[in-house]
């Protein structure tokens, strides 16, 4: 175990060293979300309770693009380009690989989170997270629930060129409905309801309670719930559906 675990840390300094080697990742992981954050917190600047509702949308939005786009793109570069078939072929355990992958995304996304949190504090007029277990709860709880949706994705995915079109096909969809539906107490019935049946929603709910409103786990259960369940269907997906080899081979 304690192989496992040392090895398991060398592929997570290992990915770190790779991530920010890429600047195509740099910028969708952390860049992005913080782009749209700006340009939200301009328009909406003479707004309070909107900037309110901002936040912690952008916060979800970067968990989703942290670990569902990351790890959809690099399952399908990984795969495609034979790295993980390479990886198999070693002595190296599996658990120790997906471990440092795995580490990788969690460290992204608090780092952004942390960002995103910061920027609403100095920028925005909204106070540090009201409930801090909430937070880390619902965070850690996206984070493995998105990181399984996204690998599970990867397994539609043909080829490498098209993984572009697939991510934001699924990405930019999900985030348009969730945003909207969060902002808007008159979006119509069908899309609530198909918002709040994904995980995008409840995260950005959840994230919402504990970083503006102050509501805690228990008033954020339901989201809670419908998080957990995306996490349990996507684990499953990826796991029966993973292939070390790519597509064809």
């Amino acid at each position: 175990m304690a192989e496992t675990l040392l090895l398991g840390w060398r592929q997570y300094r290992l990915e770190r060293k790779m991530f920010w080697r890429n600047p195509s990742a740099a910028f969708f992981n952390f860049l992005l979300p913080l782009l749209f954050l700006a340009a939200g917190g301009a328009i909406l600047s003479g707004s309070q309770h909107d900037l309110n509702r901002l936040v912690p949308s952008i916060a979800g939005m970067s968990v989703m693009s942290t670990t569902f786009t990351a790890l959809a793109y690099n399952t399908v570069f990984l795969r495609e380009r034979g790295v993980l078939k390479r990886i198999r072929g070693t002595p190296m355990p599996t658990l120790s690989y997906f471990a440092g992958v795995a580490a990788n995304a969690v460290t992204n996304t608090v780092i952004q989170i942390a960002i995103v949190i910061v920027a609403g504090r100095v920028f925005f007029g909204i106070g540090w997270p009201h409930q801090w277990l909430s937070l880390v709860v619902f965070v850690l709880a996206g984070v493995i629930s998105l990181s399984a949706l996204g690998v599970a994705f990867a397994h539609v995915i043909p080829n490498f060129e098209s993984t572009a079109a697939y991510v934001n096909a699924a990405f930019l969809p999900v985030v348009f409905v969730s945003f909207y539906v969060f902002d808007s107490s008159s979006a119509p019935g069908f899309l609530r309801t198909i918002a709040e049946a994904l995980p995008l929603k409840p995260l950005i709910a959840g994230l919402s309670g504990a970083m503006v409103t102050g509501s805690g786990l228990a008033h954020n259960l339901d989201e809670l719930a419908v998080i957990a369940l995306w996490g349990v269907f996507g684990i499953y997906l990826a796991v029966r559906g993973f292939s070390w080899e790519r597509s064809g081979a």
